[in-house]
């Protein structure tokens, strides 16, 4: 139950996301409807249309969309500003990022898949809403770098389910990958972690002093041979 109330909350802020974004584009009410769904229910719809195990939970569980809804109506008629409201925000994603990470690979690997592709599944329901509502307006999305970590903590999350649940601990793996996503996501953003870009991997390393010219040897000034 507590899990399902935390899955909830993430769809309801991530409805609220969605329409600050729609809110941004300046869109009408059908904007923030299409925009709240996409990003509160899309990943948990891509997992399951993946998996091919019935029917997404989206469309058989009244609650998630209905939920998603009340998403979209709260960031019509409020517009959702100021440190605080900011911070909410901020927690209850993140808790539901890694509720989600661990829900996907937790019913990825009950179906049968490995571990890794069961990471992959846990990741894409984590991140897979924010990525279709971001397409959808026509932007990079912004788990494709830079912003602070954010499926950086899917990942673990998601690893982190893998190991306890094939240790046949998956309610264990729930809450330590929530805890644990949560607490990377919320951390990078206060302290702005971030993963390094291309040209930031180069790394110089000294010139070697050998081998030797010819017509040089070792010695006291380095002179040449006599």
């Amino acid at each position: 139950m507590a899990f399902e109330v935390v899955d909830l909350l993430g769809v309801l802020t991530n409805g609220i996301l969605g329409g600050a974004v729609a809110r941004q584009f300046k869109m009408d009410p059908v904007g923030f409807l299409v925009l709240a769904i996409a990003s509160g229910l899309g990943g948990g719809m891509l997992r399951d249309t993946l998996l091919q195990a019935g029917f997404p939970v989206a469309l058989t569980n009244p609650a998630y969309l209905g939920t998603a809804i009340a998403g979209a109506t709260i960031a019509f008629f409020m517009q959702l500003q100021g440190r605080w409201a900011t911070r909410v925000l901020i927690v209850a994603d993140a808790l539901a990022m890694g509720c989600w990470a661990a829900t996907g690979t937790g019913k990825a690997l009950d179906v049968g898949l490995t571990w890794l592709p069961a990471v992959m599944i846990g990741v894409i329901t984590a991140v897979g809403g924010g990525m279709i509502r971001d397409i959808a307006v026509g932007r990079v999305p912004m788990i494709f770098g830079g912003n602070t970590l954010y499926a950086t903590g899917a990942v673990i999350g998601s690893a982190e389910m893998a190991v306890l649940h094939g240790l046949d601990r998956p309610n264990w793996g729930m809450a330590t990958a929530i805890v644990t996503a949560a607490t990377i996501t919320v951390v990078a953003r206060r302290r702005g972690w971030r993963l390094p870009g291309p040209g930031e991997w180069n790394v110089r390393l000294p010139k070697p002093d050998w081998p030797r010219p010819p017509g040089r040897r070792p010695g006291r000034g380095g002179g040449r041979a006599r």
